[in-house]
């Protein structure tokens, strides 16, 4: 389907109210190869658009929005160990995680309740609790924008970094990811040193996988705000990775701050701990504010523009730089001026 001047409000989880020229909706893979042929029609540029949970608007788009909608989940092979499963681009990812936990198949759990659909995880490559979706991703299927034509990226093609994929930097805009595999396991592996996760299981009762997908539920529900109830795109910044020698340096400073172990080698800083200590958990500018339970996030009260969201996290930004040293880097996708 095509519409025009179409309201892009319930396509972001931030809620802003601003327009696309053209907005067409995915059905299938064909369809897309089609629009793709008849792409002269169509207004440029093009933005992909799946949940809208990682975006900021900040201003009516000038183009094309494709919207990917197949929500289709396959059983693609089965061994004695794993089984590779492949979920449509416009599936919702919380709804795909309650699919495999219902089917005693492991890996997704950890990543329950992450807002957005199946098509963006791969692009961002997600992850909470000690785990990323590239931990399971087997491959994912697109369709280049450009020639129409599919490809299969590989795990290792996709070059999976912490929230980072290829699809975001050379390829990106040239591909729309129509279909991702993921290799879940049949004989259980769980990941529970996170936080307090373990904790949260323990209290839950045995350890199994639906424990597990309802223990992160609960410490997810208990600090993050609902987008259905107040606009936000969960997590607005990255936690930010700094030296060994950097990080010993604020540790003698700063005793109580928050460090993990990065693959780097190096060390990955808490940015909500970072932006609490700078006075800004709770606090409210006009519409726009600090999510009084974690720090990490930006929300919109209800009439906030982008631009405002946008220039509370670069005051945001500021303060973590003047008192650390540390530049926060978005986590969230900017579309628009600025």
């Amino acid at each position: 389907m095509i519409y025009r001047n179409f309201s892009l409000k319930q396509y972001n989880t931030f809620g802003l109210d601003y327009r696309t020229e053209c907005f067409i909706s995915i059905k299938s893979e064909d369809d897309l190869i089609n629009y793709i042929a008849e792409g002269q029609k169509f207004p440029l540029p093009w933005l992909i658009l799946g949940g809208g949970s990682n975006i900021l608007f900040t201003e009516d788009f000038p183009g094309t929005i494709l919207h990917p909608e197949n929500e289709d989940i396959n059983i693609e092979e089965r061994t004695s160990d794993h089984v590779i499963v492949s979920v449509g681009a416009g599936t919702n990812w919380d709804r795909f995680v309650e699919w495999c936990v219902d089917n005693d198949l492991g890996g997704t759990e950890n990543l329950s309740l992450i807002p957005g659909n199946s098509g963006a995880v791969a692009v961002q490559n997600i992850g909470a609790y000690g785990v990323e979706v590239k931990d399971i991703i087997h491959k994912v299927k697109a369709i280049n924008l450009h020639t129409g034509k599919e490809k299969s990226f590989s795990n290792e093609e996709c070059r999976f970094g912490y929230r980072d994929s290829i699809f975001k930097h050379e390829e990106k805009g040239n591909y729309l990811i129509t279909r991702s595999y993921y290799k879940l396991n049949i004989r259980h592996i769980y990941s529970l040193n996170y936080g307090s996760l373990e904790e949260e299981v323990k209290r839950l009762g045995a350890k199994n996988l639906r424990n597990i997908r309802q223990a992160v539920i609960n410490i997810r529900q208990s600090k993050l705000p609902d987008p259905g109830l107040i606009g936000n795109a969960g997590s607005f910044f990255k936690n930010p990775v700094v030296s060994n020698q950097m990080a010993e340096e604020l540790k003698n400073k700063y005793q109580h701050m928050p460090m993990f172990e990065d693959p780097s080698g190096n060390k990955k800083l808490a940015a909500g701990w970072l932006i609490e200590q700078c006075g800004w958990k709770g606090k409210r500018i006009g519409d726009t504010g600090v999510h009084e339970k974690q720090a990490l996030v930006i929300v919109n009260y209800g009439k906030a523009t982008g631009k405002q969201i946008y220039d509370l996290s670069e005051s945001v930004k500021k303060s973590v730089f003047e008192k650390f040293g540390i530049a926060l880097e978005r986590e969230v996708e900017l579309v628009g001026a600025i």
